[in-house]
């Protein structure tokens, strides 16, 4: 008997890992390749804040940049490598939400620009991580079994994974890939990301963001990613993706800013990450939308609909849809998460997965 059982073991759930074994608790996770064998793996693991006017996602990932940053510093400094971040406008439009950054944030701002690209741009102090041996070592203290979960039955006070583990807890951190649940307001935006890392002789030292993303020059390898394809998914799409169509854009993108010569390609990186339809994560309990609507929907469909008056899957939870900001919001989501279920410390109700219970049935 497992305290608690977390299935996917890209970033999310590795994440929750961590906090769950830093408590003490006896955990699994679960996976059916390996450890960010996904979209985390294939991620740059560039840690950004996000370039926008306003808004709660802008609030939110500011928040978890902060916390994220200071997490990784902290924790697993030898994963984290510090960077100077230099983000750059792609249009005019891009340019006027970056202005107003800069007038408004209060992160500290630099004036240097050493690439010598004439666009609008933003500077500051950032970093990059390892995307695969940072899940491996959230992992640690953690069992890890290679195994894909198809069956999830509660019994008896606890759950019942693949008719064999059971766990008192369970968090699902699958991505966009098919739910354990048959529950049809939970929806996820799949986004094909491809990473490819390259030899060249052009020599970079900083983090720069434009129409993708390029990492620091390391022993003369740099990192660019990630295409964003929503046509692909690999669970439902009949062709094989093109890797060398994705070569091919990846380089076209990272050499509208970066000059790159004697470019060898040695390495790619693909995944699927996930994000909601509201671009916002998905955090904390799961509503049970059978047991809830048997009560009738009068409380519902009201405008504000009070969230604890729904009927949810006991010790049953979710982090998911963190999009391309996953290596950000994932710690501070998974302290979040944690604290929920080990103090009991509410979730804000923007990202608990009810919302998109109580759109859907005002919706059908």
């Amino acid at each position: 008997m497992y305290d608690i059982a977390i299935v996917g073991a890209g970033i999310n759930g590795s994440s929750v890992a961590y906090e769950f074994v830093q408590a003490g608790k006896n955990v699994v996770i679960f996976d059916e390749s390996a450890i960010a064998a996904g979209g985390s793996g294939a991620a740059g693991a560039f840690i950004s804040p996000k370039f926008s006017k306003a808004g709660e996602l802008k609030e939110l990932i500011h928040e978890a940049f902060v916390y994220s940053t200071s997490f990784y510093e902290k924790h697993f400094p030898k994963l984290y490598t510090k960077t100077r971040l230099l983000h750059f406008a792609q249009d005019d439009k891009d340019a006027d939400i970056l202005k107003y950054y800069k007038k408004h944030t209060s992160l500290k701002l630099y004036d240097e620009n050493p690439t010598g690209l004439d666009a609008e741009y933003i500077s500051l102090d950032s970093g990059i991580v390892d995307a695969k041996s940072m899940c491996e070592a959230l992992c640690e203290g953690a069992r890890f079994i290679k195994e894909k979960i198809n069956t999830l039955v509660y019994e008896d006070s606890y759950w019942v994974l693949n008719d064999t583990y059971a766990a008192k807890e369970v968090v699902l951190a699958t991505g966009a890939y098919k739910s354990l649940l048959n529950e049809t307001y939970i929806k996820l935006r799949g986004v094909w990301g491809h990473r490819i890392d390259i030899k060249t002789s052009t020599k970079n030292e900083n983090s720069i963001h434009q129409f993708v993303s390029i990492s620091p020059n390391k022993d003369g390898v740099l990192a660019i990613g990630a295409t964003h394809n929503v046509h692909y998914h690999p669970e439902s799409s009949k062709e094989p993706y093109d890797f060398s169509e994705g070569r091919i854009e990846l380089l076209e993108k990272a050499t509208r800013t970066l000059d790159l010569e004697n470019v060898e390609v040695i390495k790619d990186y693909v995944g699927l990450r996930s994000g909601s339809f509201d671009y916002l994560p998905l955090l904390g309990a799961i509503v049970n939308s059978k047991e809830t609507l048997a009560m009738g929907e009068k409380n519902i469909r009201v405008k504000k609909p009070d969230f604890e008056n729904f009927t949810y899957y006991p010790n049953l939870y979710m982090i998911n849809g963190n999009g391309g900001y996953g290596f950000v919001l994932a710690p501070y989501l998974a302290k979040k998460l944690s604290d929920f279920i080990l103090r009991g410390k509410k979730i804000d109700k923007v990202l608990s997965p009810a919302r998109f219970f109580a759109r859907w049935v005002k919706k059908s």
